[in-house]
């Protein structure tokens, strides 16, 4: 049995050691690079993660802004910021580039802000051991701003910089989105490109994202005959809370069981009168057990993983709320967020380029991850351009609650492999 155990660690120390032959003296050299800058990097996501970029906190994005192109200019990137119409009351975006001629043209994806608006209670960067830290955007996403930045120094200490194309685009508003004017710019940029990575979460070390679903939301409202309570089911028919809550069952009975559909009513209000506001997303309503409602909102959202599978849903939604129960009249309306990144040969490929990357660096491999796990990002928007990866930031739990983490252990190799990923591209 003692044998046996010796056996199998000296096969291992083997493995190990022809894994690392895979890299090439400079990416050795990347990596270690990376490794010394690690107590500077992870200060500067201390500094980051303490500044609050809620979207909405227009102030605050706009200061993680200025502290993220301070340090991108240092790497000889030229920085810019889009600044966007008043009427969005968002802050707008940065972006960092340089212009060569070697490799492939690079578009990295990353964003200011986070879903922490200032009236959260503020939770500041706390180191809880060796291997966890919290705080605000911890993961999301200011671990994969600061990794992106961090993989770029690792690059440029060896002047691995020098005549590549590569565009950071940091958006300012990925988590409540001011809508297609605020992101023709990005697409323009991304447009002239050939890959785009994005740096959203990453689910451990050996899953990357290839697809992800998009976003649309709905807008249910019905009207009915109203009076006395005694007339329901006859003269005034079913009113217009029965008429809501029929639609509803039909849209789960229809849609429910199909894969990486979703459909969620987040928000109803029924009753003699209702008010709705879309700035504030309160509502009120008042009515009395007496009287017929004659008045019914409901406001959802719908997720899915391709352009058909979307239409397919609205259509069928439709037809259900065309069904009218008597003496009712119900309407829906769809508005588009953020489109489908849809599994793709594409994407697939890249993600064979990272998991060769893992391999190499003896992490072993990288696989798909399931699209219906994630939610919508921003890299959707230019999917159906180019290829494109998501979900290489940092690690952690929690993201967008009070329990946000990173994963302090992982967070090395990510940003280890991140650096010998943008290298390879861009030989």
């Amino acid at each position: 049995m003692i044998k046996f155990y010796l056996s199998a660690l000296l096969f291992l120390g083997i493995h190990c050691a022809a894994r690392s032959q895979s890299l090439t003296a400079i990416e050795k050299k990347i990596i270690q690079t990376a490794r010394q800058n690690q107590p500077e990097t992870e200060k500067f996501l201390e500094k980051t993660v303490n500044i609050n970029s809620g979207t909405l906190n227009l102030e605050g994005v706009r200061e993680n802004g200025k502290l993220l192109a301070a340090e991108f200019e240092k790497l000889g990137f030229k920085t810019e910021w889009i600044t966007l119409p008043d009427s969005l009351n968002r802050a707008g975006h940065l972006v960092a580039t340089r212009q060569g001629k070697r490799g492939k043209k690079l578009f990295l994806i990353g964003h200011l802000d986070t879903v922490f608006e200032k009236s959260v209670p503020f939770e500041p960067f706390t180191r809880v051991n060796d291997s966890t830290a919290t705080g605000q955007g911890a993961n999301d996403i200011k671990g994969g701003n600061v990794l992106i930045l961090a993989a770029l120094k690792a690059l440029h200490a060896h002047g691995l910089l020098d005549d590549v194309s590569i565009t950071a685009y940091f958006t300012g508003d990925e988590e409540s989105s001011g809508g297609s004017e605020s992101r023709r710019d990005f697409i323009e940029r991304a447009r002239q490109c050939d890959i785009a990575l994005a740096f959203e979460g990453a689910q451990g070390l050996n899953t990357v994202t290839t697809g992800r679903r998009g976003f649309s939301s709905w807008t249910l409202k019905v009207v009915s005959r109203t009076g006395h309570s005694s007339q329901i089911f006859s003269g005034l028919g079913y009113g217009a809370i029965f008429e809501t809550a029929r639609i509803l069952n039909e849209f789960r009975r229809a849609l429910g069981q199909e894969q990486y559909l979703t459909l969620n009513p987040g928000l109803i209000i029924g009753g003699s009168d209702i008010r709705y506001d879309d700035k504030t997303a309160k509502g009120e309503t008042t009515g009395k057990t007496n009287i017929v409602a004659p008045l019914a909102l409901v406001q959802g959202d719908l997720r899915f993983i391709s352009e058909k599978q979307k239409e397919s849903a609205r259509a069928r939604m439709r037809e259900i709320v065309e069904k009218s129960l008597p003496i009712t009249k119900a309407t829906i309306t769809f508005e588009d967020g953020i489109p489908a990144m849809e599994p793709a040969e594409k994407n697939e490929k890249l993600r064979e380029m990272v998991d060769q990357v893992s391999r190499d660096m003896g992490l072993g491999p990288v696989k798909s991850g399931d699209p219906g796990a994630r939610g919508a990002g921003d890299v959707s928007f230019v999917a159906q351009y180019l290829p494109c990866l998501d979900g290489l930031g940092a690690s952690g739990r929690g993201a967008h609650s009070i329990e946000e983490d990173i994963n302090l252990k992982q967070y090395p190799l990510l940003i280890q492999r991140a650096a010998l990923l943008l290298y390879r591209l861009t030989r």
